[in-house]
C-alpha cells in the first residue's frame, strides 16, 4: 500500500540513522553556519565602509541571521540542554520547546478523521513550495484558503501525522488548528495512562515577527485553554453526531505554567489534559467517508520538490546565471583580484601572459557553473552523491573568494560578487539540512520504494 509523505520520511530519517557518512553532512552543515556569520559580518563592513549606498545590505542581513544563524545556534543548544524526553511539549525544527500537548486520544486515526471533519473542521495540506506560495497569497489578498497547510512540530523525534484546522473570517492569518501524532507502540502517559494519540491545539491570531527569530510566523493567542476547549466543544456539539464519544480530563495533568512558545508567544494553561475517547464514535458513511479517501489519496501523493530542497535547487540556478553574467566582471582583462594572490602574481611576472591567466580563469569559471547547473538536475534526480559534489562545489567556491576577500582582492567587492558568494552559502545550508537528505534517500516517483526491513514496497 503507498504510504504518505510523512510515512515515508520517517523512514528515511531511521535508515540515515546507520549511514556512516553523516558526519559529513554535519561537517557542511557546520562550515554553512560559519560562512553565513561571516557573510553578516560582511554585509555589515559594506555599510560602515561604504556607506548609505549599500543600504540594501541590511534586508540579507536580517535574512540570514533570522532565517538561517539564529535557528542553527537554537539547534545546536536545544540539543545540550533541553531533555530527550516527554515533557508534555511540541519541538521546532530546530529543538527548541514549542506548543504545549494539551489533548489525548484514544481511538484509530479513522476514527479520528470522521469525528474531525463532522464537527466542521479540514485537514491541512502538505507545506511545499505550491501550498506555502498560496498560503502567502491568500493572506495578503485575506482569501480564503481553508487547508492552509502549517509548520511542522516534533514529537517523540516525528513530525505530526496530520493536522485539522479551521478558518476564521475567511483569512488563513487567523485559525484554529490542531496538530496529532501517534504514541509509540507500549507507551503510557506519565502516571500509567495509555493513549493512542496526542494532540496540540492552537489558535493562530495574526502573521507577525518571531520573537526568538525575528523570522515571519503566526502568532499564537496566549490563552491556549481556550483553543484546547473549542476543540472538544465542535467535537460534542450535537450537529457534529459523534454520540458514544466520551471525555476524561486529567487534572493538573502538568503543574499550570506561564511561558513562550517556539516562536516566542506567550502561552498559559492550567495544565489539564483532556483524553477524547471516540472508540465508541460512529463511522465514517456518506459524504465524511469521500473525504477521508480523498484527502489519504492526497497525503498519498508524491509531493513536489520540498520547500529547502526546491530552494537550495533555485539558488543553484540563479548563481549560475548570476555568475554568467558576472564573468567579465569577476575575471577581468586587467587580473583583477587574482593577481592578489601570490602564486598568479608569480605566474604572470615569471613570463606567462596575462591574457593567458585571464582565459584560463574564464575558462575554470564556466566550468564551475556549469557543473553547478548539472548537479542541480542530479539533485533534482535524487542522486545522493550529486548532493554531496554540489555541497563540495559550494565550499570550494566560498573558500576561494573567501582567499581573494583576505588577500585584500575583494574588499571593495561588487554587488554581483558579493551575490554570488552569498548565493552559495544558502546552497550550502538548504543541501546540508536532513529535509535534502531525506529528499535524496528516498525513491524516485516511478520506482519501487524500499523499507527500512529491507522489503520492496510498491
Amino acid at each position: 500500500m503507498a504510504r504518505s509523505l510523512t510515512d515515508r520520511a520517517h523512514a528515511a530519517v531511521e535508515s540515515l540513522q546507520h549511514v556512516p557518512v553523516r558526519w559529513v553532512d554535519r561537517l557542511f552543515a557546520g562550515f554553512g553556519t560559519l560562512a553565513a556569520t561571516w557573510l553578516a559580518f560582511l554585509l555589515v563592513y559594506q555599510l560602515l565602509t561604504q556607506g548609505w549606498t549599500q543600504l540594501w545590505a541590511f534586508v540579507p542581513f536580517w535574512l540570514l541571521v533570522t532565517y538561517l544563524i539564529l535557528p542553527r545556534i537554537h539547534s545546536l543548544l536545544s540539543r545540550i540542554y533541553l531533555p530527550d524526553y516527554f515533557i508534555g511539549r511540541t519541538r521546532t525544527r530546530e529543538g527548541v520547546l514549542g506548543d504545549p500537548v494539551n489533548l489525548a486520544i484514544l481511538g484509530t486515526e479513522e476514527q479520528i478523521h470522521a469525528a474531525m471533519l463532522r464537527a466542521g473542521w479540514r485537514r491541512a495540506d502538505e507545506l511545499n513550495v505550491f501550498t506555502g506560495w498560496r498560503t502567502v497569497v491568500a493572506t495578503l489578498r485575506r482569501r480564503s484558503y481553508e487547508e492552509a497547510p502549517v509548520s511542522a512540530l516534533y514529537l517523540f523525534g516525528r513530525r505530526q501525522a496530520f493536522t485539522y484546522q479551521q478558518e476564521v473570517e475567511g483569512n488563513p492569518a487567523k485559525r484554529h488548528h490542531v496538530r496529532f501524532w501517534p504514541t509509540p507502540e507500549g507507551w503510557l502517559l506519565p502516571g500509567g495512562r495509555r493513549v493512542d494519540w496526542l494532540a496540540a491545539g492552537t489558535f493562530d491570531r495574526a502573521v507577525g515577527l518571531s520573537l526568538f527569530t525575528g523570522q515571519l510566523t503566526h502568532r499564537i493567542d496566549a490563552e491556549i485553554d481556550t483553543e484546547r476547549d473549542h476543540i472538544i466543544a465542535t467535537l460534542e456539539h450535537p450537529a457534529a453526531g459523534n454520540t458514544g464519544m466520551a471525555v476524561e480530563r486529567l487534572k493538573h495533568f502538568s503543574s499550570g505554567y506561564h511561558h513562550r512558545n517556539g516562536g516566542g508567544d506567550r502561552i498559559r494553561t492550567d495544565g489539564d489534559l483532556p483524553i477524547v475517547d471516540l472508540r465508541h464514535t460512529p463511522a465514517p458513511s456518506g459524504e465524511v467517508a469521500a473525504k477521508i479517501a480523498e484527502d489519504d489519496a492526497e497525503a498519498a501523493y508524491r509531493r513536489p520538490v520540498p520547500i529547502t530542497v526546491a530552494f537550495g535547487l533555485a539558488l543553484m540556478l540563479v548563481r549560475a546565471l548570476v555568475g554568467a553574467v558576472a564573468v567579465p566582471e569577476t575575471v577581468p582583462d586587467h587580473g583583477g583580484a587574482l593577481l592578489a594572490l601570490g602564486p598568479v602574481r608569480s605566474w604572470v611576472d615569471g613570463g606567462l601572459g596575462l591574457d593567458a591567466v585571464v582565459t584560463g580563469a574564464r575558462l575554470l569559471l564556466v566550468v564551475y557553473l556549469l557543473a553547478y547547473l548539472l548537479l542541480a538536475a542530479l539533485v533534482y534526480a535524487r542522486r545522493r552523491w550529486a548532493r554531496t559534489a554540489a555541497l563540495a562545489l559550494a565550499t570550494i567556491g566560498v573558500l576561494v573568494w573567501a582567499l581573494l576577500w583576505w588577500e585584500g582582492g575583494e574588499r571593495g567587492t561588487s554587488m554581483l560578487s558579493l551575490l554570488g558568494t552569498a548565493l552559495e552559502i544558502l546552497v550550502i545550508l538548504a543541501l546540508s539540512s536532513d529535509t535534502a537528505r531525506i529528499y535524496v534517500a528516498t525513491s524516485r516517483p516511478g520506482e519501487a520504494e524500499r523499507d527500512t526491513s529491507g522489503e520492496i514496497t510498491g
